[in-house]
């Protein structure tokens, strides 16, 4: 047991020398990521736009094709009304004619909306490719310069994910998977020592009977307060050299 509670105190200040590593490029990381889905979103709006252009577009151009067609009806019927024998065919006519006006009258109001909307979407693209290029210049720098910070502690973080493998293959996976449960709920910090009495990590005392108990290092303990794991002295001081 006493060698488990060192694995796993050494794994946690092998996590705290990386948290603070990775804190050290600050925002970057995070905002990085950030301008990458913003920009990712904008290229779909951007096809999405597209499509809706090309759309209109074809159905302006098939709206006016219609017209056209209709138009020349319009000629022959005219030219057949002088041609009609009886008031029922000039009526049958009259009423073919009339369709075909309203008809057409329906077809350029779709056309000029249609113009519209492929307008409208064409702007849309230029404004939003014009964003998409202001992002990605500053993507860019952004990127320049998280490369940067961690270059310069591309040799210790190394050292430290190195040293990281090497206890993942010491620790059991059960323990491990609690591990990291509680780092998750506990800002990073699921081991502490104890410091004079108290939990290292909410500072509440530690009932004198378990820290006896916590110093002969036979059993895992939760503090009863914030639920971390917590150590003996002996465990925090010697637990460097395991790795």
């Amino acid at each position: 047991m006493e060698t488990k509670l060192r694995y796993l105190y050494a794994l946690q200040q092998i996590d705290n020398n990386l948290d603070e590593l990775e804190e050290l490029k600050g925002d970057l990381p995070a905002e990085t990521k950030a301008l990458e889905a913003t920009i990712n979103e904008l290229k779909v709006q951007v096809a999405t736009l597209d499509q809706t252009m090309k759309s209109a577009f074809s159905s302006r151009d098939n709206a006016d094709s219609e017209i056209i067609s209709l138009k020349e009806k319009m000629e022959k019927y005219k030219a057949q009304q002088f041609e009609v024998r009886n008031n029922r065919e000039y009526d049958a006519l009259t009423r073919e004619m009339d369709h075909t006006t309203q008809t057409i009258a329906k077809l350029e109001k779709e056309m000029e909306e249609s113009e519209t909307k492929a307008v409208a979407a064409r702007t849309d693209i230029e404004t939003t490719k014009s964003e998409i290029k202001e992002k990605t210049k500053l993507l860019e720098e952004k990127r320049a310069t998280l490369a940067e910070v961690a270059k310069k502690t591309e040799a210790e973080e190394l050292k430290y994910k190195h040293g990281r493998e090497k206890l993942l293959t010491r620790i059991k996976k059960a323990d491990l998977n609690a591990y990291e449960r509680i780092r998750k709920a506990k800002r990073g910090k699921a081991i502490v020592p104890v410091k004079r009495g108290a939990c290292g990590g909410c500072f509440n005392k530690v009932p004198p009977q378990k820290l006896l108990e916590l110093r002969q290092n036979k059993k895992i303990y939760q503090c009863e307060h914030c639920g971390r794991i917590i150590v003996s002295d002996e465990i925090a001081e010697t637990s460097s050299t395991v790795v």
